[in-house]
């Protein structure tokens, strides 16, 4: 072995997707100690993004005190990569579900503003390329209140702006982006969205999402109506019909604000990931290829961090092996693809147990280390 390249998710959790690369690395080098051994941190768009792109790049973290989902000020982190001209974001950073306590959740009132806010930062910092990763919003705003931190105003039928929060969006009847900030407007936005539900219907971003943000029925229906007349106002005023985008229901609507009023693109969150880092171009020449994540089943084959890693493999005829702390569908997985598929988990545990953080860095060392012993072995024996 020559090269190999780790490429790993992290194990939600319980280690993060570098640390998944460490362990990996010293099972290689203990038995391959002149390998190459390349440490990719993946992440799918969700948390994780901001680390996986700059640990791979030198670039610096900024950050930026900005007003929360419910309004409440709190402190959001984003990336400045190495070109100074390329900024990662994840919007859960300032508008996330997690930031809002269970009892106080309010999709009525949440809003984007405070992702507005750093983008806002970001441009002023020089910045015109932007990867965005979109998911665990606390919001059901269509994007309204990032664009109002923008400067976009929403107009009521009394051309009255309107404030913050999913509530206004019924009350849309106009929209003036006359002050918005003209570097906005010219930026580029890859957004990872891994979803691909609508605005609208049965699996639009209020029916499908809103409750878990704190809606009840009533208003859920509310969302549902606002979110139906803002389509219609962007189609009459955009002439773009942000319904019929895959993924424009994301993040309560966010993708479709962006679709229709940024530069923007749609993409899986792994996919956005490896094209920010060539990684193409980083698997040249290698031997094998090790990807993972937490559990590995029917799901891992729908734009999932491994499935991703391994389409990219494949294209130069790359081995691929995955690991995993649980592992379902074995004859599934290898039917996509991977050479093998290994679970670290040595006996019976409980959860608690397995996802351990000391348990799970040495389950992967070892598991690893068994694998590569073997290979050495036979390596060896026939040259």
């Amino acid at each position: 072995m020559k090269k190999i390249v780790i490429a790993a998710d992290s194990f939600k959790g319980s280690v993060s997707s570098l640390e998944v690369a460490d362990a990996a690395e010293a099972a290689i080098l203990k038995n391959y100690p002149n390998c190459t051994v390349l440490k990719i941190p993946m992440a799918d768009g969700g948390e994780g993004t901001v680390d996986a792109l700059l640990a791979t790049s030198v670039g610096k973290e900024i950050s930026c005190k900005v007003g929360g989902p419910m309004g409440h000020p709190v402190h959001a982190v984003y990336g400045i990569l190495a070109d100074e001209k390329t900024a990662v974001m994840e919007m859960a950073s300032a508008c996330g579900l997690t930031l809002v306590p269970e009892g106080e959740r309010n999709p009525l009132r949440s809003s984007t503003y405070g992702l507005g806010e750093l983008i806002k930062d970001a441009l002023a910092r020089g910045c015109e390329t932007f990867l965005i990763g979109i998911g665990g919003s606390a919001t059901n705003d269509a994007g309204t209140g990032m664009l109002q931190a923008l400067g976009f105003k929403f107009l009521d039928s009394k051309g009255q702006e309107l404030p913050l929060g999913g509530e206004i969006l019924g009350e849309i009847l106009s929209i003036d982006q006359s002050a918005a900030i003209p570097a906005f407007l010219a930026a580029t936005f890859t957004i990872a969205c891994d979803v691909d539900n609508p605005c609208t219907g049965p699996r639009g971003a209020a029916h499908v999402y809103a409750r878990q943000k704190g809606a009840d029925d009533q208003a859920i229906e509310r969302l549902e109506e606002g979110m139906k007349n803002f389509v219609d106002v962007v189609k009459k005023t955009r002439g773009i019909d942000i319904n019929t985008i895959p993924g424009s229901g994301a993040a309560g609507g966010l993708g479709g604000g962006f679709m229709a009023f940024a530069n923007a693109s749609l993409k899986p969150g792994a996919q956005m990931i490896l094209e920010a880092l060539n990684f193409q171009h980083i698997i040249k020449d290698a031997d094998l290829v090790i990807t993972g994540e937490g559990k590995l089943d029917q799901q891992t084959s729908m734009r999932k961090a491994p499935i991703t890693v391994l389409r990219a493999a494949q294209q130069q005829n790359i081995p691929v092996i995955a690991i995993a702390g649980g592992i379902q569908d074995i004859l599934m997985l290898n039917s996509l693809g991977f050479l093998a598929v290994l679970p670290i988990i040595p006996y019976p545990v409980s959860m608690q147990r397995a996802m351990e953080h000391e348990f799970t860095i040495d389950n992967i060392t070892r598991t690893l280390d068994q694998l590569f012993r073997t290979l050495k072995y036979f390596n060896t024996s026939q040259s």
